[in-house]
């Protein structure tokens, strides 16, 4: 076990990484499907093919979840991996081919690095072409490479955040496992201890300024700005329906809420999506997934920030 989403049987993860542009891009692959799920939060969402995941639609499986960096842009990422899973004959049989279901959604990254460079359809090839199913780097990494959180003061006055991945292992063999590129507005919080680790900085002292409470005080320093979103995927190999999936995806959404503050914002486009390969032995209740899945996406977000390393003039909560 890896403490990582690959600890879910069928899941390989690659990263695509442009440190000098700051962004990039993470495929999940689950090359012989999974039941999907979603469920947006935020206000400033850039998402793909999130409608068919619903449970009233046709198709049953995704195929993959592309992250991206390069906002609305990243998108393109996506078109890469799908001629990757194309080529190696994945996808939904529609008689004359096999059209790869590929699902994704994007973070604003471009206000660190270049904004002229982001994560298109070579990026999301290539990510394919890394993917693995065993240890998955974390940190300044794939779609967690120009992720930033608390933009309280500024994007100036923000932490450097990333990429992070964690899983649970029930009695049962049951594997709930999430993971997250963190680039909130909001400060990222041990859920354990109450402890910023990653957020807002004070420009005189460099120390982290409590959003929650700035936002209760004088705001005439306040910068809303666009560069935030939260977006991750969790991933259990238990057997779950479409509907079963999209109340993962949604009690997932508890887990940002216990480790970034405020989340949610007008200013975020939180996404999470829930993937169930089905392939586990016993059968298991869909609020215990849903409980464990907000609890291991609370921890693979505090990793994000915690694995971070400065990138661009940011600082990572480990240069501080």
């Amino acid at each position: 076990m890896h403490n990582a989403i690959t600890d879910v049987p069928g899941i390989k993860v690659g990263h695509w990484t442009n440190l000098e542009a700051a962004t990039g891009c993470t495929v999940i692959i689950c090359e012989e499907g999974a039941v999907a799920g979603v469920d947006t939060r935020g206000s400033a969402p850039g998402t793909r093919e999130t409608d068919l995941m619903h449970p009233v639609r046709l198709v049953q499986q995704v195929h993959a979840i592309t992250l991206s960096g390069g906002s609305a842009f990243g998108l393109d990422a996506a078109c890469g991996v799908m001629r990757y899973l194309e080529e190696h004959d994945v996808g939904f049989d529609v008689g004359v081919a096999k059209v790869p279901i590929v699902g994704g959604a994007v973070l604003f990254d471009l206000t660190i690095g270049s904004a002229r460079v982001r994560p298109d359809a070579a990026a999301g090839y290539a990510a394919c072409q890394a993917a693995a199913s065993g240890a998955v780097a974390e940190g300044t990494i794939g779609a967690g490479t120009g992720a930033t959180v608390g933009k309280l003061l500024g994007p100036q006055n923000a932490t450097k955040a990333g990429l992070g991945t964690a899983s649970i292992t029930l009695y049962n063999g049951i594997v709930v496992a999430a993971l997250v590129a963190v680039n909130a507005f909001g400060d990222v919080v041990d859920p354990d201890s109450g402890k910023i680790v990653a957020g807002t900085r004070d420009p005189r002292t460099g120390q982290f300024v409590n959003t929650m409470v700035g936002l209760q005080g004088d705001l005439s320093a306040f910068t809303s700005g666009f560069s935030n979103t939260t977006i991750g995927v969790v991933a259990t190999n238990a057997r779950l329906n479409k509907e079963g999936a999209n109340k993962i995806a949604q009690m997932a959404h508890d887990g940002l809420a216990m480790a970034i503050r405020p989340v949610h914002t007008m200013w975020d486009g939180d996404t999470v999506f829930a993937l169930a390969t089905g392939k586990a032995e016993k059968e298991v209740d869909v609020s215990v997934v849903g409980a464990v899945a907000a609890q291991v996406m609370a921890r693979a977000i505090v990793r994000a920030a915690t694995q971070a390393t400065s990138l661009a003039g940011i600082p990572a909560a480990n240069a501080l």
